[in-house]
């Protein structure tokens, strides 16, 4: 049987297409166990959401600010900032340990440092010790979250890759939400235990994940690049087939990736963090990866999430001009500030959730220009609003302001998978994506406080011009990844001779398989 590539009637490259099982993921067995095993690396995304949260949230605990002698300044900068510091320290050596010792050791060690951070994180007697534990978690997430997205996707059966890595994203959410609302339950506690609780609970999804994870596959790609091609065969046909080894989309995969590494093996001598940049297809990946990462914290949710801790604490008087906006429309309550917090994160978790799954039927160069379009219009209208507010007192403004950040989340919930980067270069891409979001999440919560206070509604015109720079980039360098394997989107940057050269090794292997065995079974039959 042939197993050639198969185009859409759009002219996209769906090689696999006529290869897949189509049958709902939930009426196969080996799919239901696959995709548990994903969600437990998915965890990952949970826990560092969740700690953003919970940060906003513990700072609204009357009982938090005593223990710490009410942080303000530099030191409640710190207190944010520490984590994605500690996440930055582990950036030498994370992809390192992925590509050397698998994505699964790269998940374990992560996970075991988060669990030891957040435990000390819950003992805190002081700041110091406080924001100790939380560098710790940092660097353990910075462990775990360079091994779990690429294991997602190297083990994501193909139909369901671009979903599934989209929900990795929404689960960021997801434990924001749960932070949101614990710190909300635990408001009422008079002892310290009111923001030791959220803090513990902190470290839960590592303790889960830690328990599950050595029932999760080890990803096929670094099995075979080991050359233990075997064992890669095995997990493909496990998951993707049942256990037949010789289904024709196993088949497929795995001559796929056996050829996409032996052409890296080609040119594995002078892979270096240089060759990120080298040539013209790694240059238009690093441009886009770079970008995404920027994007997705300094698209305005930066500010939002600010706003959202000044709702929160709009009884400190951080803020002047916001305090009057949340004075005028009657926020002063702490327990009505969490419960706002808490229903806009499960609403952008329910929004999030609707994105992932439509990622593949709309295209994900689709969705993100809607996503970036819908959110620069809502930001103008938050601008004036806010604008309006501060100038003339108008109340109405400041009603519709709170209601435009949950029309900003509306918008923002939609982002684009980096899954265009080939095997070789995978862990470091990752961790140059990693440390551009915490070079720009450090940026957010250093500068943004800082700008607010000095120049007022005015620093939202900054934002305007940056969505408007996103908005033109996305257009004119944003590619769709839709309907592709991993392999053909990673070759994708390199032009289609690339991706037909892919595919064609890949189908003219299994042809001469194929042939193969048809002479050994005519020989089988002449001798009998």
């Amino acid at each position: 049987m042939g197993a050639g590539p198969a185009l859409s009637s759009g002219g996209e490259v769906r090689s696999y297409e006529h290869l897949l099982d189509h049958r709902p993921w939930y009426r196969n067995r080996r799919l239901i166990l696959l995709n548990f095993c994903i969600v437990i690396l998915l965890v990952t995304s949970s826990t560092n959401g969740y700690d953003g949260s919970m940060m906003n949230g513990l700072q609204s605990l009357p009982q938090w600010q005593i223990a710490f002698n009410h942080p303000t300044g530099g030191s409640l900068g710190l207190l944010g900032a520490i984590q994605n510091i500690g996440s930055l320290c582990a950036l030498p050596f994370a992809p390192y340990m992925a590509d050397g010792l698998g994505r699964k050791s790269c998940i374990i060690l992560g996970a075991c440092l988060m669990i030891i951070g957040t435990v000390l994180q819950t003992a805190s007697q002081t700041v110091h010790m406080f924001i100790g534990a939380r560098w710790l978690i940092g660097f353990g997430l910075n462990f775990a979250a360079t091994g779990a997205p690429m294991l997602i996707s190297e083990l994501a059966y193909p139909s369901q890759r671009g979903q599934i890595t989209s929900l990795y994203n929404s689960l960021w959410i997801f434990g924001s939400f749960i932070a949101a609302w614990t710190t909300f339950g635990t408001f009422h506690i008079s002892t310290s235990w009111s923001w030791r609780i959220p803090s513990a609970i902190q470290g839960f999804p590592s303790v889960i994940q830690l328990i599950f994870i050595w029932f999760v596959p080890e990803s096929p790609r670094w099995l075979m690049s080991k050359g233990r091609e075997q064992e890669a065969l095995q997990v493909l046909a496990y998951y993707h087939a049942k256990g037949n080894e010789k289904d024709p989309l196993v088949e497929y995969e795995y001559q796929e990736i056996k050829t996409t590494i032996q052409l890296d093996r080609e040119v594995q001598a002078n892979v270096g963090w240089l060759t990120l940049f080298k040539t013209p297809g790694n240059r238009r990946r690093m441009r886009i990866i770079i970008a995404i990462a920027f994007f997705s914290q300094w698209s305005g949710n930066g500010l939002a999430i600010f706003n959202e801790r000044m709702i929160e604490t709009s009884d400190m008087g951080a803020i002047p001009d916001l305090n009057k906006v949340l004075d005028a429309i009657g926020i002063t309550n702490p327990t009505i500030q969490l419960l706002i917090n808490g229903v806009l994160q499960v609403y952008n978790f329910v929004i999030c959730v609707f994105a992932s799954l439509w990622c593949d039927k709309v295209g994900r160069r689709k969705l993100f220009i809607i996503s970036t379009a819908g959110m620069l219009v809502v930001w103008v209208l938050e601008t004036v609003c806010f604008a309006l507010y501060s100038e003339t007192g108008n109340v109405a403004a400041a009603h519709t302001f709170i209601a435009m950040i949950y029309l900003f989340s509306t918008f923002y919930a939609v982002r684009y998978t980096v899954e265009i980067l080939p095997y070789n270069l995978r862990s470091k891409g990752f961790t140059v994506f990693n440390f551009t979001i915490s070079l720009s999440l450090i940026f957010n919560q250093y500068v943004n406080p800082i700008a607010l206070q000095n120049i007022g509604w005015k620093y939202y015109t900054v934002y305007i011009a940056w969505l408007t720079f996103e908005l033109i980039f996305i257009c004119l360098y944003l590619v769709e990844t839709k309907n592709r394997t991993l392999e053909e989107t990673a070759a994708l940057f390199d032009g289609d001779d690339q991706v037909a050269l892919i595919s064609n090794q890949a189908a003219d292997r299994l042809d001469a398989k194929a042939a193969d065995v048809q002479i050994e079974n005519v020989d089988e039959k002449g001798s009998m």
